[in-house]
């Protein structure tokens, strides 16, 4: 137990450092964006206080097979990755209920791989397909109608969405593998092994989406702010000399 309560250390380390940089990070931003990245900070905010209680010691649950799930992970997982693909979906505009699929079906997903993964075979493997099934339906959505929504939007804009877009989908297909080779599935990695695993993917996932988020926007800002300057010097004869 005490690699877990390492890794778990370092987690919540890793999310309050995560979260003030993010915060800092929400000054820079023009005010318009600001609730939006505020979001972004909230998520390794959240999933501090989910490490921080695994690293005391709470939140494992005895599953059928005897082995141990984290509770405050899921509940982690459950209330960030929703926020995430909303955000993503917000860069270009997308309308409330198509945040909202997008979210639901993310939201699915975290429980069925919760329930499968406190439950004996053969019904963990099938609510680990219902629960990929989900996640399917997210990527669908953001390569489909979210998509549609990105080619008419500016292309700086536009590559936002997609870089946003490919970091969570490429990071987020590494839980489902870690599902299957981990204590849940075919216990190729051990318990240790699995928290060490996905505590470095969680912080590199939550910290690195906010900061992709903020650095962009900060370009655009400054890119917005040149043009304006140009404009007013071509305006203005005097400026020009």
């Amino acid at each position: 137990m005490l690699g877990l309560t390492t890794w778990f250390t370092i987690g919540t380390l890793g999310m309050v450092v995560g979260t003030a940089m993010l915060a800092y990070g929400i000054l820079l931003v023009p005010s318009e964006r600001r609730r939006q990245l505020a979001l972004a900070a909230l998520v390794p905010g959240i999933a501090a206080v989910a490490y921080a209680v695994m690293a005391l010691g709470f939140g494992g649950l005895a599953t059928a097979d005897g082995g141990t799930v984290f509770v405050p992970r899921y509940v982690d997982w459950l209330l960030t990755t929703p926020i995430h693909v909303a955000l993503v979906a917000l860069v270009v505009g997308a309308s409330t209920r198509a945040i909202a699929r997008l979210a639901a079906l993310q939201a699915a997903t975290i429980v069925f791989g919760f329930v499968g993964a406190t439950i004996a075979a053969p019904l963990n493997w099938a609510l680990y397909l219902v629960g990929s099934a989900c996640f399917a339906g997210v990527v669908y959505l953001l390569f489909t109608e979210t998509e549609a929504l990105a080619e008419g939007k500016p292309d700086d804009v536009a590559a936002l969405f997609r870089k946003l877009r490919a970091f969570v989908v490429v990071l987020w297909l590494v839980y489902p593998v870690i599902w299957l080779v981990g204590p849940a599935g075919f216990e190729i990695m051990d318990l240790e092994t699995t928290a060490l695993v996905v505590t470095y993917i969680d912080v590199v996932a939550k910290v690195g989406f906010g900061l992709i988020a903020i650095n962009d926007f900060v370009k655009m800002a400054a890119a917005t702010d040149e043009t304006a300057d140009a404009e007013a010097a071509v305006g203005d004869p005097q400026a020009a000399d």
